[in-house]
């Protein structure tokens, strides 16, 4: 097999990408060639952070994801889901893990990632109808846009009708603006085990999971 010529210079950009503070690389047209080449082979992404910067996706893949901590556990059947980590609580958590100098727009996205809480209904003063059930998670990665800051996609798995047995379950991942990444599940199982794929999948962009049977919109 011949040898890649552009290898070694697009080795070369992806170190200058992680060593400026900016992801920042020459405008020169070798440098951007590389660039176009870096994103075409989902090695380098759009930066969230810096406006006209990148970032790698092997620096990426150094960062955490965030879901539900006792999502184990119930996916091992040992609670239920209304018992998961509340959104705001996984919200809470990546938003420490930023940078200071990043958190506060980070905070500026929680309503609309994390949502707000749930009041549940009572039925008669006895029986609680709950809403349906549904679990954050942020992932590394970008889509036709750029992350959320820090360079998170972030997502749901929910329930999608109010009965919970019967329900169908889906799993939606989202960029910082309209790109979107759609699967539908029969059922909560099947929701969940496709979440653990996309975690195990991390960092990415969102077209790549094309190949796990999600849809974009």
């Amino acid at each position: 097999m011949t040898p890649d010529p552009n290898a070694q210079f697009d080795q070369t950009v992806l170190d200058m990408i992680e060593h400026s503070p900016i992801g920042a690389v020459p405008v020169t047209p070798s440098y951007q060639d590389a660039i176009k080449r870096l994103y075409a082979s989902h090695q380098a992404y759009a930066d969230a952070d810096h406006k006209s910067g990148h970032v790698t996706a092997r620096s990426l893949a150094r960062l955490p994801s965030f879901h539900a901590e006792n999502l184990p556990a119930l996916i091992a059947g040992q609670i239920a889901a209304e018992a998961l980590e509340s959104n705001a609580s996984i919200f809470s958590r990546y938003v420490q893990s930023l940078p200071a100098d990043r958190r506060v727009r980070a905070e500026g996205h929680r309503l609309s990632v994390a949502g707000r809480v749930a009041h549940h209904r009572a039925k008669q003063g006895i029986v609680a109808i709950h809403d349906p059930v549904h679990t954050l998670f942020l992932v590394p990665g970008t889509g036709p846009h750029p992350g959320l800051p820090g360079n998170y996609l972030y997502g749901s798995a929910f329930q999608v009708t109010a009965d919970a047995a019967t329900s169908p379950w889906a799993v939606h991942l989202h960029d910082n603006d309209d790109g979107a990444a759609l699967f539908d599940a029969p059922d909560m199982a099947g929701a969940l085990a496709k979440l653990q794929e996309v975690l195990e999948s991390a960092p990415f962009n969102m077209n790549e999971l094309e190949a796990l049977g999600f849809r974009l919109n």
